[in-house]
């Protein structure tokens, strides 16, 4: 929050302007002193030899609270300059300190008490020098106090600019510090959906196989081979996706991506998942080549649903599908018939769902997942699909 409140001083700041004061104070106590010997043939003065530098010490040490008590401190050095030759620097440093708060009824107010207080001096302790007429005193005190407003009032104008570039810096600061925390939290999401995607298809059919191998004690010695190798190559395969998945956290900024999985890729993911024995079968009237995050999508769709069927529906036969076309939709949906064996007990991260749902919101379109009305499951998904123009334009 920014406010007028005068930033504190350093004991060596607030020394050398006080030093500054008793040096200009001691100045005119001089210069009036030379003036006041030439005009009095009598004894000396002893208010002014004395009183005045009093006064004038108290005004000095009066200044030390005048950014604490602004008004008080330049009221007091003002009416004690009228007394005082002494206290005429101390006086001008409270006024000028307290224009840098840029109040014009209080500069105002100890503007008349100044100038009151400066004539009330001329005659008190001048009466018999040659002054000149009473207009030329007024303008020469309210010229110099005028000036030592304007400089007080740019000072504070000077210190509010920087305050309010400090505080758009710091907000800057902030903003950027929570963007970049954002910034993380998004890419570790991004890194654990991409993980839990390539992950759990690949593990879930390592588990079937291992399952069947551990229930099936009637298969050949061929065919536990066949589940052997099946469950070496799952493995090897979830490993190398793994390393390129944490790849991307190590990449260099400059290199290429690896190129991502699209709707292409599908034909292949039901081919690895009727080599690990689920019964599935693909069919497509898709037209043409979507984009590349829609194709993304899709076929992480046909992943957590192969995933699905796998660990929950063991025995169920999959069917997978999708159609579409440019400038209307892509459907593509995975319903699996009711399981004909017991599930496995494995460990579920519960997010699968939750994040596809994410990633088909982000691009527009709409996740439904439900017991279809055999007993099984379906998984469908339904997505924009822009013309290349249209998408341009966009």
């Amino acid at each position: 929050m920014i406010t007028d409140a005068a930033p504190g001083l350093s004991r060596l700041h607030q020394a050398w302007r006080l030093l500054a004061c008793a040096a200009i104070g001691g100045l005119l106590w001089l210069a009036t002193s030379v003036q006041l010997a030439q005009q009095h043939s009598a004894g000396p003065d002893t208010w002014f030899y004395t009183g005045d530098p009093l006064v004038g010490i108290a005004c000095l040490v009066t200044l030390v609270w005048r950014r604490r008590f602004p008004l008080t401190v330049a009221l007091a050095t003002a009416l004690a300059s009228a007394v005082s030759t002494t206290a005429s620097a101390a006086a001008l440093l409270a006024l000028c300190s307290l224009a840098t708060r840029r109040r014009p009824m209080e500069i105002g107010a100890v503007l008349l008490v100044s100038v009151a207080a400066s004539q009330a001096h001329v005659e008190f302790r001048m009466a018999d020098a040659p002054n000149g007429p009473l207009w030329l005193q007024l303008v020469l005190a309210v010229l110099v106090m005028g000036i030592t407003v304007a400089v007080g009032v740019a000072v504070g104008a000077r210190r509010t600019e920087v305050r309010s570039l400090q505080h758009r810096a710091e907000s800057a600061e902030r903003e950027q510090l929570a963007r970049a925390a954002q910034a993380r939290t998004q890419e570790r999401a991004r890194i654990a959906r991409e993980m839990h995607d390539v992950l759990a298809h690949r593990i879930s059919l390592v588990a079937m196989q291992a399952g069947v191998l551990n229930h099936r004690a009637d298969l050949s010695t061929d065919d536990r081979q066949v589940m052997i190798r099946g469950i070496a190559d799952g493995a090897h395969q979830a490993l190398e996706e793994l390393r390129d998945v944490l790849g991307v956290l190590r990449a260099d900024p400059d290199r290429p991506e690896q190129p991502q999985p699209t709707v292409e890729s599908i034909p292949d993911l039901v081919t690895d998942a009727r080599t690990s024995g689920l019964e599935v079968t693909w069919t497509t009237t898709v037209r043409g080549t979507p984009p590349e995050t829609i194709g993304r999508a899709c076929y992480r769709v046909v992943q957590e649903g192969l995933t699905n069927a796998a660990k929950h529906a063991p025995g169920a036969a999959v069917h997978v599908s999708a159609g579409g076309m440019e400038g209307h939709e892509l459907r593509i949906s995975v319903a699996n018939s009711p399981a004909t064996g017991v599930p496995a007990r494995r460990p579920e991260s519960g997010f699968g769902l939750l994040g596809l749902t994410e990633r088909i919101t982000l691009l527009g379109g709409e996740l439904d997942h439900r017991r279809s009305a055999d007993g099984g499951y379906l998984l469908a998904a339904r997505l924009p699909w822009p013309r290349h123009d249209d998408e341009k334009r966009a």
